[in-house]
């Protein structure tokens, strides 16, 4: 296994975290949908949007 893995230059960096907030924006408005387009929840949407998106991209401990 390498010690030093290569790192990532700041352009990966700035689009993963782009992508990353895209897929949280998309997942919280589809929670918005689902539940009838009620306003008033926008921050327990992305919460619970960016737990969802998050636990899927965070490698699984052993």
């Amino acid at each position: 296994m390498n010690a030093n893995p290569p790192k990532k230059s700041p352009a990966t960096v700035t689009s993963d975290t782009q992508e990353l907030e895209s897929q949280i924006r998309e997942r919280a408005y589809e929670l918005y949908e689902a539940r009838g387009r009620e306003d008033g929840h926008e921050v327990e949407d992305w919460l619970r949007a960016e737990e969802e998106i998050t636990e899927k991209v965070r490698p699984i401990a052993a």
